[in-house]
């Protein structure tokens, strides 16, 4: 037997695999970080054996209350991903599985490589509403992409969309996937109208490095970049520096930014109702967005989240929060389970990279029926 994890986006260190019911695994950090949660790896040579895994520093990730009711994904091709399951008992994150092939890969959620970020660019690009913008580079090296879509004109709002400042957040850019689709079809008569009225600029991954190395938070230099925004610097957070930079070059009216939660089994949205200078209008943009959501996919839900902040006491580092205050635009940070979706939920693959194309597709409502009010 072998676990192997040195491809992209693989974290796992292998402390023994002398026998099939006895795994022993560790999670990696993050560089020049204490975060770590995120895990994607292989398992070979386990072929109709019953394995059992066990990450044994489960207990120090993160966020721990996020193994709570949570089951480790598994796929033989790395394009069907199902849940195995998975127990947390003392510390220990256990999982079990009888693979059917010489070859199976397990992650905490369907992983979204750089490989598969470059074919998202390039399909994006086959379309003539569609520019692309490469505003600087990581610490790593690697291009920061931004989309700009539709044309441009004096009455036309600006629209931003932003996904994986958290890179272990796989599940933003696969909902990335789906509203890209759905916004540059031409048979889709939202995204038609839109198009006539915003400009879109759009982010797919904003951490880059992190991604390719298997982090869960933070980038190369261990930033976690939606902690940047008040004061980014190239040389910690270059990807916060220059996207913050195009925003104030071209003006912010919306901004969706996509992320997933370890802990919580829904899909929900954080506002920024604790500004200093929240306004009336903005009240009512942070009612009227996710009522409109709620008509657009049952899977979106508004019950659960997180508390709102009184009123003065946002964490004006976190990026809706300083747009929203920055910018006086309609800012909201939009929550998608690492698990699966308690108000609707999918034993086989719980919450999933399917689930989460539909729903960006559905977000191209919600806007649409706010639009005019941005």
């Amino acid at each position: 037997m072998r676990i192997s994890s040195s491809f992209d986006g693989g974290n796992i260190e292998c402390l023994s695999c002398a026998s099939p019911e006895d795994i022993r695994l560790a999670i990696r950090k993050d560089n020049e970080s204490d975060f770590y949660q995120w895990f994607f790896f292989r398992l070979t040579g386990a072929r109709r054996e019953e394995c059992i895994l066990k990450i044994e520093n489960a207990g120090g990730a993160a966020y721990p209350a996020g193994w709570k009711d949570y089951r480790a994904c598994a796929s033989y091709d790395g394009r069907d991903w199902f849940r195995v399951p998975t127990e947390f008992a003392d510390g220990v994150l256990t999982f079990r599985h009888k693979p059917e092939r010489d070859s199976v890969y397990f992650a905490y959620f369907a992983p979204y490589s750089m490989t598969r970020h470059a074919g998202l660019i390039a399909r994006a690009l086959a379309h003539p509403l569609v520019r692309l913008e490469v505003p600087g580079t990581t610490l790593d090296g690697q291009d920061i992409d931004l989309l700009h879509i539709g044309e441009d004109g004096p009455d036309k709002k600006q629209c931003w969309f932003l996904a994986r400042q958290h890179p272990g957040e796989t599940m933003a850019e696969h909902w990335m996937e789906g509203f890209l689709a759905r916004l540059l079809d031409g048979a889709d008569p939202v995204s038609r109208e839109l198009l006539k009225s915003a400009v879109f600029h759009v982010v797919p991954n904003m951490n880059p490095d992190g991604s390719r190395r298997g982090h869960l938070r933070t980038n190369a230099a261990g930033a976690n970049l939606n902690r940047e925004w008040q004061n980014p610097t190239l040389e910690r957070s270059p990807e916060v520096y220059v996207v913050r930079g195009a925003m104030e070059a071209l003006g912010v009216d919306f901004c969706l930014d996509v992320h997933g939660d370890e802990a919580i089994p829904y899909n929900f949205l954080a506002n920024t109702a604790g500004i200093p200078s929240l306004s009336d209008r903005q009240k009512a943009l942070q009612q009227a967005y996710p009522a409109a959501l709620l008509r657009a996919s049952p899977d979106f839900q508004t019950t659960h989240g997180y508390p709102e902040n009184q009123p003065g006491k946002a964490n004006l580092t976190m990026c809706t929060n300083y747009l929203g205050e920055t910018f006086g635009c309609l800012a909201l940070t939009l929550e998608m389970p690492f698990k699966d979706n308690n108000a609707a939920p999918d034993h086989r693959a719980g919450w999933s990279p399917a689930r989460s194309r539909k729903l960006g597709a559905a977000n191209l409502d919600a806007l649409y029926a706010v639009l005019a009010d941005l």
